[in-house]
């Protein structure tokens, strides 16, 4: 997969090709089947598969830090589960000022048609774009006799009786459903970031935690966690994480995940930790001393040991 970051960046090879757009935020089941059907029409046409995305997502650019509604993958994570599906390209466009300013039509011009070439968009019946969100599906199919692309509606995904959606997804995680959102995304939900140095409180305590640098306003997931972790090396580790405010004990700060691995004791400051959400143990609490906060990891690493312990017979059986 090619990733072109920017309109600057596109070449004259990168036009004619099959694209769809949006923010695909979670990447979750309803984005993978657009994609498959995506990668269909481009085979069919003999045509480069092209996804276009943008960073920040619209909605971050319009909101202030504390109204912006929590991300499930940010750029780095949202780019390798698309890898995961092989498209041709993914153009990544900067929302910015520039971008947000441009009208429906000059959205059209100046990207569809003579940055890309589009010869078949398949995008939802639902899907807005332009100044004011005033861009629709009709303006494209309009847009497509004209500039001869054509329009595809997306297929409806369902799990149950609803939609697919990155709102769906971000219900579950809130209310700590990590079975339902993993159904919602094809996966168990997961956060990338670089291990970077704490205040060592854990280590204090017994408990060292890898803190990981997450780069984000908002987290959808708030409390502790039985994980995973994938480092550098591609070597799974169990663990338990927390994910909330900063200190634990003082309250406040900033939103933060520190995952302790359990029966690890090797230095991994500064590589790329990707931490797996397998089961929520409990939301996130006050502790009054480092005593109580002491007994409260004990506690959680109790259950943690007793899920993978559970899960290992399972497999066993």
């Amino acid at each position: 997969m090619e990733l072109i970051r920017g309109l600057h960046n596109l070449k004259p090879q990168h036009r004619r090709c099959v694209a769809t757009i949006g923010n695909f935020d979670g990447v979750h089941l309803g984005h993978q089947q657009l994609f498959q059907q995506l990668q269909r029409v481009a085979d069919a046409d003999g045509l480069p598969s092209c996804i276009i995305t943008f960073d920040p997502l619209p909605h971050e650019f319009f909101a202030v830090p504390q109204g912006s509604q929590a991300r499930l993958t940010y750029f780095r994570e949202k780019y390798h589960a698309i890898k995961q599906h092989a498209p041709d390209r993914l153009l990544m466009l900067k929302f910015n000022h520039d971008l947000s300013a441009l009208s429906a039509d000059a959205f059209i011009q100046r990207i569809l048609v003579d940055g890309l070439g589009v010869k078949q968009l398949i995008v939802g019946d639902d899907f807005r774009f332009g100044q004011g969100r005033a861009g629709n599906f009709q303006t494209l199919s309009d847009a497509g006799q004209q500039h001869d692309f054509i329009v595809i509606p997306t297929e409806t995904f369902c799990v149950g009786d609803s939609r697919v959606s990155s709102t769906r997804v971000r219900k579950s995680l809130a209310q700590g459903d990590l079975e339902q959102a993993a159904t919602l995304l094809g996966r168990p939900y997961s956060m990338e970031g670089r291990v970077v140095y704490g205040r060592q409180l854990g280590r204090t305590l017994g408990y060292p935690t890898a803190n990981i640098l997450l780069k984000r306003h908002k987290t959808p997931i708030h409390g502790i966690f039985v994980v995973q972790a994938e480092d550098e090396a591609g070597r799974l580790l169990n663990g338990m994480a927390n994910v909330g405010e900063r200190p634990t004990i003082d309250g406040g700060g900033d939103t933060l995940l520190e995952v302790h691995l359990l029966d690890f004791s090797e230095d991994i400051y500064g590589q790329h930790l990707k931490t797996v959400f397998l089961h929520k143990i409990r939301d996130e609490k006050h502790f009054g001393s480092l005593d109580a906060l002491k007994q409260g990891i004990q506690d959680d690493e109790h259950q943690a040991r007793a899920w993978f312990a559970d899960r290992s017979e399972c497999r066993d059986r």
